[in-house]
């Protein structure tokens, strides 16, 4: 009589524990048209009037994570971000880039030039808002060299 009670309850937990896979495969696959990761915020950053920022001068971002220049031939901005780590890279209108954290070393145009930086840091492209400011949008990449000018 025990080893029928014991078929009896094995049984039951097999069929118990096949549901419970069952359920759970189900739920995985209701799952999967919603995306896992969703989009972050557009990183678009409006730096204010581009008179405000004088011919040859170079200035910090540190919320928007940049360097906005102006020059002769117009605006670039350049990330900050180092392509190592993420670290945040410090700026020398002589020597370039430098990554504190990890010793990277880049020039004036972002170009590695030393340390374990696979890549040169990004140029942001720059253009005019709507309302007139100048914006630069951080998940735009353009190729080193191109300047905004304001027309």
């Amino acid at each position: 009589m025990f080893d029928a009670g014991r078929r009896d309850f094995l049984g039951l937990a097999a069929i118990g524990s096949a549901l419970a896979a069952l359920g759970t495969a189900l739920a995985g696959v209701l799952r999967l048209p919603k995306p896992a990761v969703l989009p972050g915020p557009m990183r678009v950053y409006k730096l204010g009037d581009p008179a405000q920022f004088a011919v040859g001068s170079v200035v910090k971002m540190d919320a928007e994570q940049l360097y906005l220049f102006r020059d002769e031939r117009g605006f670039h901005a350049i990330s900050s971000v180092c392509t190592h780590l993420g670290c945040i890279v410090a700026h020398s209108e002589r020597e370039g880039f430098a990554c504190p954290c990890h010793g990277s070393k880049f020039d004036t145009q972002g170009k590695v030039t030393g340390g374990p930086a696979p890549t040169g840091l990004a140029w942001l492209e720059v253009s005019l808002s709507p309302d007139g400011q100048l914006q630069v949008n951080g998940e735009t990449e353009v190729s080193r060299g191109t300047r905004f000018q304001v027309g």
